[in-house]
């Protein structure tokens, strides 16, 4: 019974290999992944929790620990405990999605179709398809959205600084006139 216990206390969680690794000096994630067998996301996770990390995230970080400055948008807004819930943080998202449209901030725009994948992929492995559903149906309609007119494509919008002569599709069909000509 005593070499039991002896054993048992040799014995370590993962948790506590994690955290025993990184105190000895091994500080990338990967490495204490493939060393104590944990998955990345729960590495990053106890590391974090710990204190001794703030600059992990994916897609089990808790929103509790912002990213970023637009995280606060959605800080305990967002959920898919049941489709009702679902809807409800599209309504956050979409609302958030207009005032940064508003605002032309390309950055916050961004940060509401991440979190809007971030719930359909919580939703969807944890088994919750109805609710993921409702982000997946979200983000086909904003990402749907044609960013040129397919009838008259050059009328698409030329980065700052080029002409539109300079672009390659204006210079193939310089050259295809020319051909024909």
């Amino acid at each position: 019974m005593l070499n039991e216990n002896r054993e048992k206390e040799t014995i370590k969680s993962k948790k506590d290999m994690i955290l025993s690794l990184f105190e000895t000096g091994v500080t990338q994630i990967e490495t204490i992944s493939a060393i104590s067998g944990a998955k990345p996301s729960y590495v990053g996770a106890v590391l974090h929790k710990e204190g001794l990390i703030d600059n992990y995230f994916d897609l089990y970080t808790s929103t509790a620990h912002p990213m970023n400055i637009y995280s606060k948008h959605f800080q305990g807004k967002l959920g898919f405990k049941n489709v009702e819930s679902a809807e409800k943080s599209v309504k956050v998202l979409d609302g958030a999605y207009r005032y940064f449209d508003n605002q032309q901030d390309r950055a916050g725009q961004h940060h509401t179709l991440e979190m809007a994948l971030t719930m359909l992929d919580r939703a969807r492995w944890t088994g919750k398809l109805e609710e993921a559903e409702v982000y997946r149906q979200w983000l086909v309609r904003k990402l749907s959205t044609p960013l040129v007119d397919i009838a008259n494509p050059m009328q698409a919008t030329v980065p700052a600084g080029e002409s539109a002569e300079e672009t390659p599709e204006a210079m193939e069909e310089t050259s295809n006139r020319k051909q024909a000509a």
